[in-house]
């Protein structure tokens, strides 16, 4: 198959890690960027980035590069692409917008922008054009600018890769699926002894856990990806990439989660229960002062309250108590904390050995790594006891470039853009506010006469592949081998532990 380029995009932090799964992947020529990783490879190894990375956000396709000093410079650029290679009239489409640069002020103005160039294209070669459809379109664009560097790409992941599809309730500040596999991964567990995580809230992090200990790849629970609806969309490839159990394997220990919250510690479980992996996780409502280490448990990382969207009476108090438990219990192990507020950190009372500044969110906050030993530090490095492996020395040394980076970072959050700064924006703001309410009132009309209007395939049951999973009742899961995307049967593996997913499919 012919190689190209493609993105995998990340959070600001968790690149290296990203770049690591991607050479297990096999994946050529990977570049480390700023919350990005690029690569190449065939469509095969498309499919599969989407289906088995576990900390991309989505993957990017490029089909164009160019240099633009201002607005009619982009609609220039993509209004020569050959737009009938990628969409048709039929086809909706929508465009992502993510811009650095002081030339190129409004997002949306470039989106605009784009939006145009395609619609032009088509009303001059076809004389119709394409539907644009900001929720669930056909075809997802993405343009980036960095100053006067513009990629359009084509978007084959569709919805974000943190949406895996086993969730099926959360919490009140559920932390994203990508950060949580990152976590992991930073922490360097090697799935050789049982994991807990003392404020687990909707279990995001068991689970993560429970499915890197696996090796089952989030892919398999998704509904779809953006490049099933691409014109050379190979079903049989992704049938034998999602039918492909071969890497999965038996995780011989346990994964812990407790919670002082009730319906948290109820979410949880049946979270864990959805992604088939109740078997190794151990979910329990506990008060943090109850702490106690569980099983043989070395690695511990969770995700306590920041005082943001979820607070306590007494946060401060709450860490304290939480770094006393683990002073007491958790001799032996590492202990992975990520939070917001230095208070917070100081209030746990131990020393770090290694920190790792990350965002969740918009939040800038630290991933802090706590050896929990008993006596002295001399005397636990003089029994071998290692605070800070190399490859950790070497993150620390990385630190200062990511802090240089956070600035712009936070801008973005800041700063909000002026519409009424630019005539031309308000202008096409305008023009494309009202299309849209027409074709909604349209896409509505139309539904209620029993179809949707420039939407394709939409009895999805019709279209055949993976939709079709057999039983409705996903607590009446039968044996794994049964979940073949078309219907037959699927080779062996873990049991009746997951996968009947024809009510979130279809």
């Amino acid at each position: 198959m012919e190689q190209f380029e493609l993105i995998a995009k990340t959070f600001q932090g968790l690149e290296e890690v990203l770049a690591q799964e991607l050479t297990e992947l096999g994946a050529d020529e990977i570049q480390i960027g700023r919350r990005m990783v690029s690569f190449k490879g065939d469509q095969e190894m498309m499919y599969r980035a989407n289906f088995c990375l576990r900390t991309a956000v989505r993957i990017l396709k490029p089909i164009k590069h160019f240099k633009a000093k201002g607005a009619d410079d982009v609609y220039d650029a993509v209004r020569s692409i050959d737009w009938k290679q990628y969409l048709d009239n039929n086809t909706t489409f929508a465009v992502d917008t993510v811009v650095f640069s002081q030339e190129f002020r409004h997002s949306k103005f470039v989106a605009y922008k784009v939006k145009d160039a395609i619609v032009d294209y088509f009303r001059d070669e076809t004389g119709d054009r394409p539907n644009i459809r900001i929720t669930n379109p056909d075809i997802r664009l993405n343009i980036h600018i960095a100053e006067e560097k513009c990629t359009l790409s084509l978007d084959s992941s569709g919805d974000s890769l943190h949406l895996r599809g086993y969730r099926v309730g959360q919490g009140e500040a559920p932390i994203n699926e990508v950060l949580a596999a990152g976590l992991i991964k930073l922490s360097g567990w090697d799935f050789n002894s049982d994991f807990v995580d003392p404020f687990c809230g909707s279990g995001t992090i068991l689970v993560e856990a429970a499915l890197m200990a696996k090796n089952i790849y989030p892919g398999i629970f998704r509904k779809t990806f953006g490049f099933e609806k691409w014109k050379d969309f190979d079903r049989k490839l992704l049938d034998k990439i999602y039918n492909d159990d071969s890497e999965e394997r038996e995780f011989n220990h346990h994964i812990y989660g407790y919670d002082l919250n009730l319906r948290a510690v109820e979410i949880a479980q049946a979270n864990a229960k959805s992604a088939g992996v109740s078997d190794c996780i151990t979910i329990e409502q506990k008060d943090v002062k109850d702490f106690k280490k569980p099983g043989d448990a070395k690695m511990l990382i969770t995700n306590p309250p920041y005082g943001e969207r979820i607070t306590s009476p007494d946060l401060l108090g709450l860490y304290k108590t939480f770094g006393r438990r683990m002073k007491h219990e958790f001799q032996g192990g590492e202990a992975w904390v990520i939070s917001y507020k230095e208070d917070c950190f100081d209030a746990i009372g131990l020393k770090p050995s290694f920190k790792i500044p990350l965002y969740n969110g918009s939040l800038d906050c630290e991933f802090r790594k706590y050896q929990m030993f008993s006596g002295k530090l001399d005397e636990f490095r003089a029994g071998g006891g290692e605070v800070k492996t190399d490859e950790e020395r070497r993150r620390m040394a990385e630190k200062k470039r990511f802090k240089q980076n956070r600035g712009e970072f936070n801008n973005r959050f800041a700063n909000k853009e002026d519409e009424d700064e630019n005539p031309e924006y308000t202008v096409l703001r305008n023009k494309h506010r009202e299309f849209e309410r027409v074709m909604n009132r349209r896409n509505r009309n139309d539904e209620e006469r029993g179809g949707r209007r420039g939407f394709r395939n939409d009895d999805r049951n019709d279209r055949g592949g993976r939709r079709n999973f057999g039983n409705d009742d996903r607590n009446n899961r039968g044996p794994r081998k049964s979940f073949n995307r078309e219907g037959g049967e699927r080779r062996g593996g873990f049991g009746n532990k997951r996968r009947d997913f024809k009510k979130s499919r279809d």
